[in-house]
């Protein structure tokens, strides 16, 4: 899908925000705080889904004051595009996963398909305990797999972008979370 410069400038200049930078990084404090709970006696390995959860997950990290490792996994069933699609697998993380907890942290529950993917894989790769952690989950009825264990905030039904999420390849940098102008 080929966009032009002067589109993503119009959207940027006409999206509406959801979540400023300041809301989303108390979300984010809440959150960590859950799962250090949680997680913080686990020598726990986080995984980074790319490129969306690179910012949340940088984010978390300065959170976290324990003991952990991070590595990364490259999925995506949305690419450039607006909707998502078939399940891609481009990159697995380095680190073995056998006989750890694993935290996946995704940018985004939409339908859950790529974190539910995620969740299975991780499974079948011998994780003790698999446990996923979200930005955003979007509100609607056509969820395919459960809710993610820890999710920052939600979003309504509508295309959402900024803190690590992008709009056709873009605007992943916008410090806030925004979605498409309405209309």
């Amino acid at each position: 899908m080929s966009v032009s410069l002067t589109e993503v400038e119009q959207v940027r200049r006409e999206a509406d925000c959801l979540w400023s930078s300041g809301e989303v990084e108390a979300a984010l404090d809440q959150m960590a705080t859950a799962l250090s709970e949680q997680i913080a006696e686990s020598h726990p390995l986080l995984l980074t889904v790319m490129n969306g959860a690179v910012i949340p997950m940088g984010y978390l990290l300065t959170r976290l004051d324990f003991p952990l490792q991070v590595d990364y996994v490259h999925a995506t069933r949305y690419g450039k595009e607006l909707v998502g699609g078939t399940l891609e697998w481009i990159a697995s993380p380095r680190i073995a996963l056998e006989n750890r907890t694993v935290v996946i942290v995704d940018d985004i529950h939409d339908e859950g398909g790529t974190l539910e993917a995620l969740r299975i894989w991780a499974q079948e790769q011998g994780a003790a305990e698999v446990i996923t952690v979200t930005l955003v989950t979007k509100l609607h009825d056509r969820k395919i797999a459960p809710p993610s264990d820890f999710n920052a905030l939600t979003v309504p039904d509508r295309y959402v972008f900024g803190f690590g999420m992008d709009y056709k390849g873009y605007l992943r940098n916008m410090s806030g979370i925004y979605a498409l102008r309405e209309g």
